[in-house]
């Protein structure tokens, strides 16, 4: 098995674009988040689950999942929010592990936005690594990004880890508070120290 690297941070924090910058310089890379999408695609077991828990209602006219109107719904209903993750969850970790299995790199990076709430991947990684910026960045870029309104976003945030406790937690902490350029400063620091204790060197 790999050094194993635990990617997260808060919506709008910019884990995306930094675990890219890993997977340039040669890191593998499991997004927890792809295999979510990739599972709830039509004709999946996990998708036809959601569809029988939660309604048709949540079914748009070509058979995918209203990802939108279940986000919605998950950040109001905390009975809804767990019955979605234990229909995801379970999956989405034996996917995790398979895919460690097959990891050649020195180390691996997996992208959990919820890792240091649920908990669930201890078990699997050696350190945490939390993208970070500004509450008002965060608010800022997902409204950018994913065109919600500033309350759905700060319902998101809410659900999620304070910045000062995710901090706390973390073992390394990349900054994400500029541009791209100075987040890749900080990636490529990090790079060659995982490769160091990886003894990739």
């Amino acid at each position: 098995m790999p050094l194993v690297i635990g990617l997260t941070g808060g919506i709008g924090c910019g884990k995306s674009t930094a675990a890219r910058q890993f997977a340039e310089l040669g890191a593998a890379v499991i997004d927890t988040d792809e295999i979510a999408h990739r599972l709830t695609a039509p004709g999946t077991p996990e998708l036809t689950e959601i569809f029988r828990q939660f309604g048709a209602a949540y079914r748009l006219p070509d058979g995918n999942l209203d990802r939108a109107r279940l986000r919605e719904r998950v950040f109001s209903d905390r009975g809804a929010k767990a019955n979605l993750e234990a229909i995801l969850h379970p999956r989405i970790k034996q996917e995790v592990v398979a895919a460690l299995g097959q990891v050649k790199a020195p180390y691996a990076i997996v992208v959990v936005p919820l890792l240091l709430e649920t908990g669930g991947y201890r078990d699997l990684i050696q350190r945490v690594l939390v993208v970070d910026c500004t509450e008002e960045q965060q608010l800022a870029r997902t409204m950018a990004r994913s065109k919600l309104l500033a309350a759905a976003v700060a319902a998101i945030m809410a659900n999620q880890l304070s910045r000062e406790e995710r901090l706390r937690q973390a073992d390394d902490v990349l900054p994400n508070r500029s541009d791209a350029a100075a987040l890749r400063r900080q990636v490529e620091a990090l790079h060659a120290q995982y490769l160091g204790m990886a003894g990739g060197s």
